[in-house]
This record gives structure tokens, C-alpha cells and sequence, in this order.
């Protein structure tokens, strides 16, 4: 059975990215695990020697939480009353991306589904905050859902990749496992710059080739072009319902993910994406 994590700030954000969690994981067996954090603006020192009276915040906060925890999971059963989904409720007094990280190592999490936008993200802003956190401090694969997306049922991903990932990461299997369960076709592209393929990245290229062999799955090259360029190029040509990044540090990623993007040029803000930690990353 997967263990899936739903972050939530009861946002109508949030609660878009669980349902898009529903119908994706849909024929799965699921746990589900809903959090929801909060760290009261007025819970610090210098309040409390003043109005003794805030030692009491943090208990209402846990009741408020629990309360709404409770009303979204009831709303979820309510639209999909899935027999196949378990949920587990979840409240802390802490910040998201330290609760997150305890969660993960606790429940021993497979999965972070989560909206990209908290209820005051700017529009102009490729990620949210607290997502683009999570993203950068976690070591668990994390889909992000636009604001706004209504959900389409995977049938092309596009997996950009340098060929320099691991072969033994082993978050690599949730891309088959997609691919096995959606029957989509998976396109692999690679930004070429005029110098070839060193061995390495040969040998990961023939590697995937024979890892997703029972997949459909087409190798594609963009040249002249860096790898952001090539990305929104090929989004402008295909219909793509999902895009796939592994997470290496210094990498093209960290330049597309950690910059504000105006989203009437960046077209791959307009869709959910799995990122994925490398190897590295993991260790």
C-alpha cells in the first residue's frame, strides 16, 4: 500500500491538489495522510511575557486544525468514497517543511501531493513558497499541482534529463510504476549543445532504454537551446499532462524552480510536475 502525504492550509489551492491525488492514485491502494501546520503569528516570547492570556493559542490552534482536518477529509469521501484510500488525520504546531521531514521519516512516506500556490501566492511566482521549500529540503518525490489545474488523466510526460541520473535511485521506479498504471508514453529529452553524449551518459541513455522497453517512450533531442528553452519549446508542439524532473543540485532545475517565471511565457507552470531527488540528494 502507498503512503501518500497531502499537505494542507485548507486553501481551495490545497484541496484542488488532493483531489487531483484521488483521481492519480484512483486504482491504488492509498493511505493518505493530511497535515495541516500552524505556528500562530503571535506565538513569540516577547507576546507572551505581555499577555499571559497567549499560552492558551496554541491549544485553540490545535482544536481549529483538527476541526478542519476532520471537514476535508469528510468532503473527500463525500465526492469519491474510494474504498481503496485510508486516510490518516494529522495537526502540529511546527513549520511545514519540519513537520514534513518528521512525517516522512515517521509514517515512512512513498509521496508529497501538494498545490503550488498557498492561499496568498502570487500568481507571478513559478512556486509557492512552502512548496519550492519542501522540494528543496525533503528527500521524499514531490508532485506539484498549478493553481487552478483540473486534472487530466497522464497519457504523455516528459522526463528532461542531462543522462547523468543513477541508475540505482530508487525513486526511479515511481516513473515506471506511472507509466505501467496510466498507459502513457513517456518522452525523454535531452537539450543538446554541440558537444556529444560522453560514455556515462550514453550508458544511462541505453539503460533507460532498456528500463522502460515495456513502456512506449520516444528519446527526444532539442538543439542550440538550453534545457528550460527546450522545455517550453516542446510543450508549445505536444500536449503533455505531466513533467518529470530529477533533482540535482546546481542543476538547470534549481535554475528553473528558484526564479520568479512570468506564466504567459513559462508553459510548464501550466502543469503538474514530479520532482524527484537524485542519489545524491538522498544520501
Amino acid at each position: 500500500m502507498k503512503r501518500i502525504l497531502l499537505p494542507t492550509d485548507f486553501s481551495d489551492n490545497a484541496y484542488n491538489a488532493i483531489r487531483y491525488a484521488m483521481q492519480f492514485f484512483k486504482n491504488d491502494k492509498v493511505t493518505f495522510y493530511l497535515l495541516n501546520t500552524f505556528t500562530p503569528v503571535s506565538y513569540h516570547a516577547g507576546y507572551l511575557i505581555e499577555n499571559p492570556t497567549l499560552y492558551g493559542m496554541e491549544d485553540v490552534a490545535m482544536v481549529n486544525s483538527k476541526r478542519d482536518i476532520e471537514r476535508i477529509e469528510e468532503k473527500i469521501k463525500e465526492e469519491f468514497n474510494n474504498p481503496k484510500h485510508e486516510f490518516v488525520r494529522l495537526s502540529a504546531f511546527n513549520t511545514l517543511v519540519g513537520e514534513i521531514k518528521d512525517v516522512i521519516e515517521k509514517y515512512n512516506i512513498d509521496l508529497i501531493v501538494m498545490g503550488t500556490q498557498g492561499a496568498t501566492g502570487a500568481k507571478e511566482v513559478f512556486i509557492g513558497t512552502h512548496t519550492m521549500y519542501t522540494i528543496k529540503k525533503v528527500k521524499c518525490p514531490v508532485i506539484a499541482i498549478p493553481s487552478g489545474f483540473e486534472y487530466e488523466e497522464p497519457k504523455d510526460i516528459l522526463f528532461p534529463t542531462d543522462y547523468k541520473l543513477s541508475k540505482t535511485n530508487k525513486y526511479l521506479p515511481l516513473i515506471k510504476e506511472i507509466c505501467d498504471s496510466h498507459v502513457c508514453r513517456l518522452n525523454i529529452l535531452n537539450a543538446y549543445y554541440g558537444v556529444p553524449l560522453n560514455d556515462a551518459q550514453k550508458e544511462i541513455k541505453d539503460y533507460l532504454e532498456e528500463y522502460f522497453k515495456g513502456n512506449a517512450h520516444v528519446f527526444h533531442i532539442e538543439e542550440g537551446v538550453d534545457v528550460i528553452e527546450a522545455v517550453e519549446d516542446f510543450q508549445k508542439r505536444y500536449k503533455v499532462n505531466l513533467l518529470v524532473m530529477i533533482h540535482n543540485k546546481h542543476s538547470f532545475f534549481e535554475n528553473l524552480l528558484f526564479t520568479p517565471v512570468i506564466n504567459q511565457i513559462a508553459y510548464h507552470t501550466n502543469i503538474p510536475f514530479l520532482v524527484i531527488p537524485s542519489e545524491k540528494r538522498i544520501k
